[in-house]
């Protein structure tokens, strides 16, 4: 029998590429789109990705999410190589480009929006399309350049000052900035509300005029991918739930500083099942 179950009200809505990422021999899922929407999956959200993966990707991961995955001859591929001053990045190569005719109708409804470019992929008026929601944007892709080789490096976020006011909340990490903190204060003249994160240093949010530093948990760190994009969805559902940036941010930071512990996107759903747990004990 067909199946007459009706189909799933997404409530978190994410548009961003996932992607290929290598480092050496090895290769696997990466972007903020996978990492971010996997941790709101398992924050209990129906998500909605909007992506384009091309072919070779194992999305096996994403199995749980709700997927719009437009067709490319190739997934958006990194070469990550990790040196003394720092990680060193290369952009191989790049997926279809997102825009609101890439949204299905039936999502474009979803109360909480998540914009996620890697790689300036993700059509930036979309910050006007969603009215009705809570606009979380994840600056990162917004704020690479690369050369012809595909060296990539950050440009600046001047470029991107007019869609800034749109968001209700940006999140980008201080390495986005250039490590640049007078970047940072600079940025968030033009937000309602900016999340800088800093790795083992935890987070800076700044809003209305205000600075706040929230400090990360001491870890053994075993591979930091994706930490900020775990950071910036439990962040992103906190806040839109509660209205309390700094119980948002606490919990948004102890997940993240969690997550460099493990490895990989699979390991985030049995992570944030602990979390959650031990929030709702202490609660």
């Amino acid at each position: 029998m067909p199946d007459s179950s009706p189909p799933l009200e997404i409530d978190y809505l994410i548009i961003g590429h996932v992607a290929r990422d290598e480092a050496g021999d090895n290769a696997r899922l990466g972007g903020t789109a996978a990492y971010a929407g996997v941790t709101a999956r398992a924050l209990g959200r129906n998500v909605g990705l909007v992506t384009s993966s091309g072919p070779g990707l194992d999305l096996q991961p994403l199995s749980d999410l709700e997927l719009a995955d437009l067709p490319s001859l190739r997934p958006t591929t990194f070469e990550n190589r990790y040196e003394q001053n720092g990680r060193q990045q290369r952009l191989h190569a790049l997926a279809s480009p997102l825009g609101l005719k890439d949204v299905p109708a039936a999502w474009r409804t979803s109360p909480l929006i998540h914009l996620a470019p890697i790689a300036g992929e993700v059509d930036r008026s979309l910050v006007h399309a969603f009215p009705q929601a809570f606009l979380g944007v994840t600056a990162q892709g917004w704020l690479r350049q690369w050369d012809d080789a595909g060296q990539v490096s950050a440009s600046s976020w001047t470029a991107i000052k007019d869609v800034l006011p749109s968001a209700s909340a940006v999140v980008v990490s201080l390495e986005d900035l250039g490590s640049e903190w007078a970047a940072a204060r600079a940025m968030a003249e033009q937000c309602r509300l900016l999340v800088v994160t800093d790795g083992a240093h935890g987070a800076m949010i700044f809003q209305r005029n205000e600075m706040r530093h929230v400090p990360a948990p001491v870890t053994q760190e075993l591979d930091s991918t994706g930490a900020g994009d775990i950071f910036a969805a439990a962040f992103f559902i906190n806040l839109a739930q509660t209205g309390d940036v700094w119980e948002a941010a606490g919990f948004a930071t102890r997940l993240a500083s969690a997550s460099i512990t493990v490895s990989g996107v699979s390991s985030i759903n049995s992570l944030v099942a602990v979390h959650v747990a031990e929030r709702q004990v202490v609660e």
